[in-house]
């Protein structure tokens, strides 16, 4: 009877690794497929599968490192976590130089940035900024100051003065998603334009409203009013070279209120001078003008009195956001403060520093590693699927893998992967959690997928390079996930 069941385990267990194994073979057999289609072979493609003993399940190429898109985030996100822990909050401060007698301030007052993300964010992650305003507003008050003699400095000297990264194209330096990080964010480093016009074509389109006020910007407009349903066929050009704006193009004439939104890359003086009109509501003046620490004479740090101080949600909250809707204002920011906080410097150089010494730390080889932003946005970050399918099997090994984990998007949930696989019954689809990528003519996704039976599999998928449209080879690859899940 004992040598029965004993029988009848060793067979059961021996058809459930048969099992697994030909679940497994069908991906492989799935992207044998791939490698005929025609689609697929006029690209260049980097796949991978693998289990969690590091064993190769299935893959083409997977030591190709190709462009990543956003599937970057996956890294900047979890190093952040990994290095700062997921209760991490970001401090902005309020200080001031000089003195205060008679409730004047016969110095300079302070935002000295911190590098929050969140400050004046209108996502539902950040906190008001009315109440971010009526602290610091509050912290002055019980300093004795009912009058600024000076000026409202927007501090941004916590991150290096390079907003943007010399890789990025400058035609995505205009749109929101162009948005780089700075020591003192404001709206996340977004300005908003509100339009109006009379119908008539040709005539001009006036703008009646901008948020923040950036103080010295000039802005050139040259919109026009085109034929009704002619389409928006206006742009936004900006850099942080200076500070002019330029809008050109033209609106449809059915298109009565116009508002757009486009990437400020003078957000601490935007931040000044909307805290200075907002103690003017509470009886606090101040010079007129308001600066950034990029053009005025900074005093040293050990020069400022620090009077109050706010801070953000807790990195956790940040980074779930910044992979469910693939923030790219969020992951930059992040990526800087690895920097910072591992070399004391926050640029884009100790950034990638910083990230290399915490592989190190995991024993994580960089081999197929290239990374020089935090988004993803760059076309100068290269990754392999290998290295990401060994960078997600050391990181759920963190003890900061649950908060991690939890952020990334799932097929049919909220976020980028919202209208992925729609045709799955919801439980099947749901054990996959991958960030996605998307670029021209790139496409990625890359992520865990839990089994049936309990375990995970780490996977990536990168395809670069390919001249149809992403909407044919999002059928080939959703595919891979479908065979994927079974």
């Amino acid at each position: 009877m004992k040598q029965a069941v004993i029988f009848l385990i060793f067979i059961s267990a021996f058809f459930t690794q048969v099992s697994a194994e030909a679940r497994e073979n069908s991906v492989q057999k799935y992207i044998n497929q791939l490698k005929q289609d025609t689609l697929y072979t006029n690209a260049a493609v980097s796949i991978m599968v693998m289990d969690e003993k590091g064993r190769n399940v299935a893959s083409w190429n997977p030591d190709m490192p190709l462009l990543t898109a956003s599937t970057m985030k996956t890294i900047s996100t979890g190093m952040a976590l990994r290095l700062l822990g997921p209760e991490y909050r970001f401090t902005t401060k309020i200080g001031y130089t000089g003195y205060i007698k008679d409730g004047v301030l016969n110095g300079d007052l302070y935002i000295i940035g911190g590098g929050d993300p969140t400050l004046g964010s209108r996502d539902t992650v950040a906190y008001p900024i009315d109440s971010i305003f009526g602290i610091w507003a509050e912290s002055i008050k019980l300093a004795g100051i009912a009058t600024i003699k000076g000026n409202i400095i927007g501090d941004e000297r916590y991150f290096e003065n390079e907003i943007i990264p010399e890789s990025w194209a400058i035609s995505n330096l205009g749109p929101t998603f162009g948005s780089g990080p700075s020591g003192l964010a404001f709206m996340e480093n977004t300005q908003e334009f509100k339009f109006v016009h009379s119908g008539v074509e040709g005539d001009a389109v006036n703008i009646v409203g901008t948020y923040p006020v950036v103080p010295g910007m000039i802005i050139e407009n040259d919109i026009k009013v085109a034929p009704k349903k002619s389409g928006d066929r206006s742009s936004y050009h900006t850099t942080d070279l200076a500070r002019v704006i330029k809008f050109s193009g033209t609106v449809p004439a059915d298109r009565e209120i116009i508002e757009f939104t486009g990437s400020n890359k003078f957000p601490g003086v935007g931040c000044a001078e909307e805290f200075r009109k907002y103690l003017l509501t509470q009886n606090i003046k101040s010079n007129a003008l308001s600066y950034d620490s990029r053009i005025y004479k900074v005093a040293p740090y050990d020069q400022i009195k620090v009077i109050g101080e706010t801070k953000s949600p807790e990195l956790a909250s940040i980074v779930n956001v910044t992979n469910r809707i693939s923030n790219n204002f969020y992951a930059e920011t992040l990526f800087k403060t690895i920097g910072k906080t591992i070399t004391g410097t926050g640029s884009y150089d100790s950034s990638r520093v910083a990230v290399l010494r915490l592989f190190k730390e995991m024993g994580l080889s960089s081999k197929g590693y290239t990374q020089v932003d935090g988004s993803g946005l760059s076309r100068q970050n290269y990754v392999s699927a290998r290295f990401f399918c060994k960078y997600f099997s050391l990181l759920k090994e963190s003890n900061t893998f649950g908060d991690f984990f939890k952020s990334l998007p799932q097929p049919g949930g909220p976020g980028t992967l919202k209208n992925v696989l729609t045709d799955m019954e919801p439980a099947v689809k749901s054990r996959l959690h991958a960030k996605s990528g998307s670029l021209s003519n790139v496409k990625c996704y890359a992520g865990y997928v839990e089994r049936q039976d309990g375990g995970m599999y780490y996977f990536a998928i990168l395809t670069n390079n390919y001249s149809a449209r992403t909407a044919q080879m999002q059928v080939g690859i959703e595919g891979f996930m479908k065979e994927l899940l079974k």
